[in-house]
């Protein structure tokens, strides 16, 4: 009978030290869930506020992150890692004619809803740009003569991907500015899940107005910015973030 009393004492005594702890590890838990939720409100307070493109002019430029903190961006012509080989923005800015600015916003909110959100590699393209960048490489090919101009140089077309939410990049099947037949809208000897991808992306662009070149997946313009005029706005890279 001793040994019993003894044996429920200690069960009791373990049981509201289990109890204890549980209560204990339940206070940790709503402290650092508390922490980050006081970490994300400042982390959006030190975001900036947006703007609105509300009774600005359709051929005006703007900074598209001003808009929306919804879009991602990797822009390659600010860095060496594209197929150029060299550096030819002196920082990296994605801006575009507020009406290409609108389609992008509504397109990119059905992504959204998706999952998933645009990711920019170039944008608009100062005609400047273009120039440098036909002296490295001048081949109509894969540059448009600057002479012309292209739709870039408008403020009408954009080189995008998509990724998740959570950043990962969906896979397209070979990367920005892969010049080859894999690159192709019309080459559907692809793996499934890409030609899945590329026709979420290609469906939703059209759908707000765009149109996309046969080889390259990543391009797509601007319908109502064709016949925009040639530009040679530069960005200020000292207002950076």
């Amino acid at each position: 009978m001793k040994n019993l009393l003894i044996l429920f004492i200690t069960l009791l005594i373990l049981s509201c030290k289990t109890k204890e702890g549980k209560n204990e590890q339940q206070i940790i838990v709503e402290t650092e869930i508390a922490t980050i939720k006081d970490t994300i409100t400042t982390i959006k307070d030190l975001q900036p506020k947006l703007k609105s493109l509300q009774g600005i002019a359709d051929t005006t430029f703007v900074r598209l992150a001003d808009y929306s903190h919804n879009f991602a961006y990797d822009l390659r012509y600010a860095t060496t890692n594209n197929f150029l080989k060299e550096k030819v923005y002196d920082c990296a800015e994605c801006y575009t004619r507020v009406k290409t600015a609108r389609a992008l916003l509504k397109a990119n909110k059905e992504l959204n809803s998706l999952g998933y959100r645009i990711k920019f590699f170039d944008c608009y393209r100062p005609n400047s740009v273009q120039y440098k960048m036909w002296e490295i490489v001048p081949n109509p090919q894969y540059v448009a003569n600057p002479k012309k101009g292209s739709i870039h140089n408008k403020g009408g077309a954009v080189d995008i991907t998509l990724e998740t939410l959570e950043g990962v990049e969906l896979d397209m099947g070979t990367d920005f500015d892969f010049f080859g037949k894999r690159a192709y809208h019309d080459n559907f000897n692809l793996p499934k899940q890409v030609l899945a991808n590329r026709k979420i992306l290609k469906e939703t662009m059209e759908k707000y107005g765009f149109w996309s070149i046969r080889t390259e997946w990543w391009h797509y313009n601007l319908s109502a910015a064709s016949n925009d005029k040639v530009a040679n706005f530069k960005w200020d890279c000292a207002n950076t973030d």
